[in-house]
């Protein structure tokens, strides 16, 4: 069911769902995603790693912390990891950091996906005080802030109104093939624009940030996720006030 995560969310009195229960979330509706695990140990991580094949990332998974490659000097995300002893050094990092921070975490530890075989595009929805959900799409990755080219849509949308909103992007080009890269797959990168807005339409999410989509001539991957969900839904079981969101 697509609101597992959000009901697990709820039962914890939390606003912010973890990567992983965004990752969920989002696959439940259909967008692809990286393989994935949540380990508890430095053991579960490594074992996961080998199921996975390397290479992996290893990231932080905690409600707590939503931006992870700043958290803990850079100990919340490590990527292209290739063997053993680098998942067991990087799980060790994160296990230890949030120890000194008095924060519960776990390791989630993903499939490496090629970021140069395709173009990172945001994806993301929101509740507007003024329209309602709203779905809008962008340069993603570390480009989202620099060059603010991103496209707006009252949702819900079907896929050719995210086609044309994808479309109507300064960076539409690098999706159409550049300097003999293979076009991106658009209509896979719409579908995940159209899902993203049935999601904040159907769901009590006020924000879903999917940032970066991974667009390439294969599809449209969802390498990372955040959630947090409509103040009103997530209440602190022991003080009865609303669980805070840290940004």
């Amino acid at each position: 069911m697509t609101d597992r995560p959000i009901a697990a969310a709820r039962a914890d009195g939390r606003r912010t769902l973890t990567e992983a229960e965004g990752k969920q979330l989002l696959a439940d509706a259909g967008v692809e995603t990286p393989s994935f695990a949540v380990c508890a140990t430095v053991d579960e991580a490594v074992e996961a790693a080998e199921g996975m094949g390397y290479p992996v990332v290893v990231k932080v998974s905690s409600p707590s912390v939503t931006h992870k490659s700043e958290w803990a000097s850079g100990a919340g995300v490590t990527v292209g990891i290739a063997s053993e002893e680098g998942v067991r050094t990087a799980s060790e990092r994160i296990f230890e950091a949030a120890t000194e921070q008095n924060v519960h975490a776990d390791v989630l530890v993903e499939e490496a996906m090629d970021v140069e075989a395709g173009t990172e595009v945001i994806v993301g929805g929101l509740r507007d005080p003024s329209f309602g959900p709203v779905v809008l799409t962008g340069l993603g990755g570390v480009f989202t802030e620099v060059f603010e080219d991103t496209s707006h849509r009252i949702a819900p949308i079907g896929r050719a109104e995210a086609r044309a909103a994808i479309e109507e992007l300064q960076a539409a080009e690098l999706l159409e093939g550049y300097r003999g890269s293979e076009p991106a797959d658009v209509d896979a990168l719409a579908d995940v624009v159209a899902i993203v807005g049935d999601l904040v339409t159907e769901h009590p999410i006020a924000e879903l940030d999917v940032n970066p989509v991974l667009a390439s001539a294969d599809g449209a991957v969802a390498l990372d996720a955040l959630v947090v969900l409509d103040p009103e839904t997530a209440v602190d079981p022991a003080s009865g006030t609303e669980a805070g969101v840290d940004r």
